[in-house]
């Protein structure tokens, strides 16, 4: 699948509902892998979503294929010190396997070609996340946060298991991405 095959739109907030449970389905899987079921309530839960959706640098996307919504996209872009995050990424049910992960990632980037970096977390037991960060979207790890040593600027997603562990990655972009050095 080429970067072409995928594109991304804005999504309109009456949306919002509809991305959200197409998310926490997507999210679900992974937490029912780990944990045999899923806690009390969805993960990430709606307060924690739509803190996320309606940031004041968030720019909501829907994942495209051939118009069909496929996945969605959370990102913080910050056109000040173009340290942007990708704070949501996923690909709804039914849809896995088919590399539209990696074309979301390749047009995301095309979409914000000003980024200086790139960061982004998952939880420590999301190892599909871990290698589609790391081994396909270049990223790095560089902090793994928990109880003992939790993030700073933001607290750990509700209803994970153990102590609710999250690696954070990060990408530099190369200077002839567009923000020249």
């Amino acid at each position: 699948m080429t970067h072409n095959d995928i594109t991304l739109s804005l999504t309109d907030p009456a949306d919002f509902p509809a991305f959200k449970r197409d998310l926490q389905a997507a999210f679900a899987l992974a937490v029912v892998e780990e944990m045999g079921g899923l806690p009390d309530g969805p993960i990430p839960s709606d307060e924690e979503l739509d803190e996320s959706l309606k940031a004041p640098n968030a720019v909501v996307l829907h994942i495209l294929k051939d118009g069909a919504r496929v996945g969605g996209a959370v990102v913080s872009i910050n056109r000040e010190s173009l340290a942007n995050s990708l704070d949501l990424l996923f690909i709804k049910v039914g849809n896995h396997g088919q590399g539209i992960g990696k074309a979301a990632w390749s047009a995301i980037e095309a979409r914000f070609p000003e980024t200086r970096t790139w960061e982004t977390a998952t939880p420590y037991f999301e190892k599909r996340n871990i290698h589609f960060y790391v081994n396909v979207c270049g990223f790095h790890i560089v902090e793994y946060h928990h109880e003992r040593h939790p993030d700073p600027h933001m607290p750990s997603p509700t209803g994970l298991p153990d102590d609710g562990g999250m690696f954070r990655f990060l990408k530099t972009m190369p200077p002839s991405q567009g923000w020249g050095g």
